[in-house]
């Protein structure tokens, strides 16, 4: 095995320095590969065409997707990327604060610094999907053939997946700051000479342009496809219930959810999941096959290497940079919920282990298991929610990753219905799915919270780990809460609250896109989040 060790405070300095090295070296994100670097034309052959069609989703989990031309990066995964990022900036999945930790940027929120590499991974990936499907729908905006209509379709759902990617975190809700600065649009109307000096859009002209796409697709898909990596009618329609949850168009949320989750059913919970591509439950999700984990350090960067705490060959397991939940949000759990078990308690138990074997240890007898360079013993409230798709203790990193899930949708379903003024639905619609599949003694009502909150609390449970933390907190105008005291699992690093309405909560720019994008006027306000900040702050949920 190889794993790179940093000292946490050599750290900074490598992204920084990567970021200066590297970034300098890349297209401009908001035009990034430009016409002279992906040449096509309306003639283009199927081959090609279909090449490109497949790249298009290939790079959502891409192993050094951006940096691939200088060097080989840990944390540099596509989408994946980005929703560990989100999660780890969230208030309820922890890594630990070592020099492991190449997350540790988003864990102290430094991850606004314009010249580190994590930030621009995360605005790069998008603007480069985005171009990617703005080179399909130029291609195939005018096809007659059912091929080209059903690839050009397709782009426009990826596209308002890439915009939905970027205007929730460079600027606040849509309901308090359509007119606000969010991303520079570009389309495939847009042209080069624009790049140059193309000034952010406005949230509300972004989310138009979503919509717009996302409908587009609904109205010239089917359920019909040739995997779950890709898009069909489903998967448009559950991304427009996300879009019209975070718009409060309440009761469109409900009815788009509904369709989405159409012949699907949650998840039976017997042991670690949530890997393979197959699961039943899931609508979409990225895959990655073993040709994606070849190279210098491409094992590493993969959700196997970060989320599951099984790899026999990541840096989760080998560093005891196990991903973790924090204590306010476990201990919230109640002993009846299944998912209790997803993380193992203080004393290293879970439930879930009983039918699971590492080697020779069987059970609870995994979680203290030691193998030189390969796996630590597991860390108080390490997750066991995701395991290896090749079995546990496998060396082939080839977890596939869940974009949507038939259980998200039903939790869209019920807060739009609640919000909409369907309470006594809404409650029946959680009430069911929580009772059925994971509390037979769930009421939405015992824990005493607001029907909202109480949502908001099944969310951060039951998507824990998959890119949802700050996307909530940010359509809800919610605070980054932590820690109560000093005696939660958080890293002393990590440990602050962030109001609501904090400025530090916006990504900045990086500086590959003011240097190259005139148009460009950056967040501003505040500063980086200091130890223990905003102590009294509270939630609602881990009160």
């Amino acid at each position: 095995m190889k794993l790179y060790k940093i000292s946490f405070i050599a750290l900074a300095g490598l992204m920084t320095l990567a970021s200066c090295s590297d970034i300098d070296e890349m297209e401009p994100a908001s035009g990034s590969i430009t016409e002279d670097q992906v040449k096509t034309s309306k003639d283009m052959i199927p081959a090609r065409a279909e090449a490109s069609f497949s790249s298009m989703f290939n790079m959502m989990g891409q192993p050094n997707g951006v940096f691939n031309r200088s060097s080989s990066r840990a944390d540099d995964f596509g989408f994946i990327t980005q929703a560990i990022s989100c999660d780890c900036e969230g208030p309820d999945y922890i890594y630990d604060d070592s020099g492991y930790n190449w997350f540790s940027v988003c864990g102290e929120y430094s991850s606004r610094n314009a010249n580190y590499a994590n930030p621009y991974i995360r605005y790069a990936t998008p603007y480069n999907q985005i171009k990617m499907a703005n080179d399909l729908i130029r291609e195939n905006k005018e096809a007659t053939d059912s091929v080209g209509k059903n690839m050009c379709a397709q782009a426009h759902a990826i596209r308002a997946f890439d915009y939905l990617a970027l205007v929730q975190y460079f600027q606040f809700n849509y309901q308090i700051a359509k007119d606000k600065p969010a991303v520079p649009i570009v389309t495939e109307e847009t042209p080069d000479d624009q790049l140059s000096n193309n000034p952010r859009a406005t949230v509300e002209a972004v989310f138009k342009l979503i919509m717009d796409d996302l409908t587009y697709a609904i109205n010239n898909l089917d359920n019909k496809r040739t995997n779950k990596t890709r898009v069909n009618q489903q998967v448009a329609y559950g991304l427009r219930a996300r879009v019209n949850l975070i718009m409060g168009n309440w009761a469109d949320a409900a009815a788009d959810a509904d369709k989405a989750m159409a012949g699907y059913e949650p998840a039976t919970i017997t042991g670690p999941a949530f890997c393979d591509l197959s699961e039943p439950n899931w609508i979409w999700g990225i895959e990655i096959t073993q040709n994606m984990t070849i190279g210098t350090n491409y094992a590493y960067a993969t959700s196997s290497s970060w989320l599951s705490s099984f790899s026999g060959d990541g840096y989760a397991a080998a560093c005891a940079c196990y991903a973790s939940i924090n204590t306010l949000l476990w201990n919230k759990i109640p002993e009846t919920d299944v998912r209790k078990g997803w993380w193992v308690d203080e004393d290293l138990h879970s439930p879930l282990l009983a039918n699971e074997s590492w080697g020779d240890a069987v059970g609870d007898d995994i979680c203290t298991l030691e193998i030189d360079d390969v796996k630590m013993a597991f860390t108080p409230y390490a997750n066991v929610k995701f395991g290896m798709k090749d079995g546990i203790g496998s060396t082939n990193n080839i977890n596939d990753y869940p974009l949507m899930r038939v259980e998200e949708m039903i939790l869209i379903k019920a807060e739009g219905l609640a919000k909409s003024g369907q309470e006594a639905e809404a409650r029946n619609v959680l009430e069911s799915f929580v009772k059925t599949y994971r509390d037979p003694e769930y009421s939405s009502a015992a824990a005493g919270r607001s029907l909202s909150d109480e949502i908001w609390y099944q969310r951060r449970v039951e998507l824990w780990g998959e890119g949802f933390a700050m996307s909530d907190i940010m359509r809800l105008q919610k605070p980054v809460v932590r820690f109560h005291d000093d005696t939660n699992n958080q890293p002393t690093a990590f440990r602050f609250n962030i109001p609501a309405d904090d400025p530090w909560l916006l990504m900045r720019f990086c500086d590959t896109e003011t240097n190259t994008n005139a148009g460009i006027v950056d967040n501003s306000g505040s500063h980086q989040p200091e130890q223990d900040q905003y102590p009294n702050l509270r939630d609602g949920v881990t009160d």
